[in-house]
């Protein structure tokens, strides 16, 4: 896996200028084999899994929305109980944005064959948000089901309780990659600890547990003393699971995506771009542009001309031929991408006028870079 060379930038983190694009081992150490891996019941596991979680009879497999592996290794000393346990970095899958890596993390399955491609999915002429499940017209669960954008069946078919944010119970998205499972929703983190707990003791082969404060917080004020106390209290969050399963449970931490410190580094599409962009989907480190009919190869000659030292620009058919989405990309994903991609470089963000939320983003991801792509694998056992 390609690592990022130790240079200085925004608070501590790696410079990310001149670093290529790294691709998903999706054949290897990703999330997307993660699942398939724990749950197998023969003996025959992946060697990148560790041998505490291949060879335990009992498993929480917690997911911390954000923690990215090199934030992480910079941040050791704020998270002696993730430093204590044995593993090592896997990737994530493209683009590095929660829904996508999440329901490929639920699936198995690479983006390219489960569908959730991106934070902002082109569906039927609308741009959805795919954790809002919402479009310009508001609320779009009847509009658009969540089995039409994701009909995978969930953890290889078992029916693991599933310990997410309670306020997500009905939510579209939690219909797209958590179908069929048996729901428990968390108030706050105590109350997370308390359930897996509970579960385990009763006899619970398998939970799956997932907690978002590191993203939420690395959004909001970037990767400075405010991620660093989240990232420490998420670290006591994973004692105290440790500390509350039986004996003999391994606690297995993976992450969806890495985070870049983006801050002012914003950018508009160029007029001379937007003239042939009919709308665009994605979100600002992985944007898609849909282009007017007729205008697609107008529109990649003026991206890359403009915005090519800020980005990685290539067409749909380019990054499927290349692997980007993993090795199958179905019709019904293919559908969803844009004409023409800009995958921001560096610590650039593309913005667009109707992705907005309540405040301005700091931390971000999405991109093809290490540091939004390497993610942890870490166990611990009871």
């Amino acid at each position: 896996m390609g690592t990022p060379t130790a240079t200085s930038g925004p608070e501590g983190e790696a410079g990310l200028d001149g670093i290529d694009a790294v691709l998903p081992d999706y054949s290897g150490a990703c999330v997307c084999n993660l699942l398939p891996a724990l749950l197998d019941p023969t003996d025959t596991k992946p060697s990148w899994l560790p041998a505490a979680a291949a060879e335990a009879d009992r498993v929480v497999l917690l997911v911390l929305d954000g923690v990215g592996w090199h934030q992480l290794q910079r941040r050791l000393h704020l998270a002696p109980t993730l430093a204590a346990m044995t593993g090592g970095p896997i990737h994530s899958v493209l683009p590095t944005t929660t829904a996508t890596a999440l329901t490929s993390i639920t699936t198995g399955r690479p983006p390219g064959e489960h569908g959730v491609v991106g934070y902002r999915l082109a569906v039927d002429g609308e741009v959805l948000n795919i954790l809002r499940w919402t479009t310009r017209r508001g609320d779009a669960r009847e509009s658009i089901p969540p089995a039409k954008i994701q009909s995978l069946v969930p953890f290889e078919g078992h029916r693991p309780p599933a310990i997410t944010r309670a306020e997500f119970e009905r939510s579209g998205f939690t219909g797209a990659h958590l179908d069929t499972i048996r729901f428990r929703g968390w108030r706050v983190p105590s109350t997370l600890v308390t359930d897996v707990g509970q579960l385990t003791r009763a006899g619970e082969p398998f939970v799956y547990a997932y907690y978002d404060g590191v993203d939420k917080v690395s959004h909001e004020y970037g990767l400075g003393a405010h991620f660093d106390a989240e990232l420490a209290a998420a670290d006591r969050l994973v004692g105290d699971v440790l500390s509350i399963v039986p004996s003999g449970t391994a606690v297995v931490v993976t992450a969806d995506h890495g985070q870049v410190h983006v801050a002012g580094d914003v950018t508009p599409l160029a007029p001379e771009v937007a003239t042939h962009v009919q709308t665009q989907s994605g979100e600002a480190r992985f944007r898609w542009l849909h282009a007017h009919p007729g205008e697609a190869a107008a529109l990649l000659d003026a991206a890359r001309a403009i915005h090519g030292d800020r980005a990685w620009i290539h067409t749909r058919d380019e990054l499927i031929d290349d692997g980007w989405f993993g090795p199958t990309v179905t019709d019904a994903a293919r559908e969803r991408y844009g004409d023409v991609a800009l995958v921001a470089k560096g610590t650039t963000a593309f913005t667009e006028p109707t992705d907005t939320g309540p405040y301005r983003l700091v931390g971000r991801h999405g991109s093809a870079t290490p540091a939004e792509l390497d993610v942890p694998l870490l166990v611990g056992l009871a």
